[in-house]
């Protein structure tokens, strides 16, 4: 046996390069941020808010980019696969679409979602109520997956995001269905990045806090409308109803996309399983 020289380290067999796993190396010089050129990328819930500064930046960092909704965007920029994931038949529509038009996919984001917030909390919700928040906020990702990454582990790479909601760790008596619903998709993504590791696809979460997002806009509206106050009012209203913001401000979608557009390149590649929360210092958890 040939002893190592002076002072080198020894070479781990387990991670030999003769009988070890198939593992592929990033280049360790190279600078892979800032582009994303030739990946094919989906986004869900593309066509407004967070879906939609995402599909902007991928597209602006030279992905192919997909988006998939229930409705048209305004602009129409980013090509669109028209379909509603809650449904049962939604996932494999998408699926196929996307290979057909692409040949596969390299990133798929999921920012389909719906807090379903009802008068009456938790006792006013039906089995009806509970599924549809289930099937919204959970199960279509969770079909989607189930159809897009068979492809991914045959081309051993692909990156999947998940996009749950700081409402997983601090639930809203408002829309008592939605925390539980995407506690269920953080468990999911982290299971999930531990199954397709091995085959090369890395699957992590991103959690916003709270977000500038129409549906954001909207609880403003209601604010003011109900308290009969101005808008400022009423967004100081909401901060100190999630328990204030130290950047004393909500998020924008475009920060969002940033850190979603980060992960998603190879500049992240050793990077799964992991939750990345965005919320202006709003979440005292550790």
């Amino acid at each position: 046996m040939t002893a190592s020289p002076a002072g080198a380290p020894h070479a781990d067999p387990r991670y030999s390069r003769q009988d070890g796993p198939d593992i592929t190396e990033p280049d360790s010089i190279k600078d892979t941020t800032g582009t994303l050129d030739g990946k094919r990328a989906l986004v869900t819930g593309g066509t407004r808010g967070m879906g939609a500064a995402i599909a902007e930046l991928l597209a602006a960092r030279n992905a192919r980019v997909l988006v998939t909704a229930r409705h048209p965007a305004a602009n129409g920029a980013v090509r669109l696969i028209q379909a509603d994931l809650a449904a049962p038949g939604g996932a494999d529509l998408v699926a196929g679409g996307a290979i057909r038009i692409l040949g596969g996919l390299d990133i798929v984001v999921h920012c389909v979602g719906a807090p379903f917030a009802k008068p009456g909390g938790a006792l006013a919700l039906t089995d009806e109520d509970w599924m549809d928040a289930l099937n919204t906020n959970l199960l279509a990702a969770v079909r989607l997956d189930r159809a897009i990454l068979p492809g991914m582990i045959r081309q051993r790479s692909g990156v999947i995001v998940h996009v749950s909601s700081l409402q997983w760790k601090r639930p809203h008596e408002s829309s008592p269905a939605y925390g539980p619903a995407k506690a269920a998709l953080r468990s999911y993504s982290k299971v999930l990045a531990t199954e397709v590791g091995p085959h090369g696809v890395r699957v992590n979460t991103v959690t916003p806090g709270y977000i500038a997002t129409p549906l954001a806009e909207a609880r403003i509206t209601q604010i003011m409308d109900q308290a009969a106050i101005s808008r400022a009012e009423a967004e100081d209203t909401l901060l100190a109803t999630i328990g204030g913001v130290p950047l004393g401000r909500p998020g924008t979608t475009a920060e969002v996309a940033q850190l979603v557009a980060f992960l998603v390149s190879d500049a992240a590649s050793y990077l799964t399983g992991a939750e990345f929360i965005i919320d202006g210092g709003n979440s005292r958890v550790i």
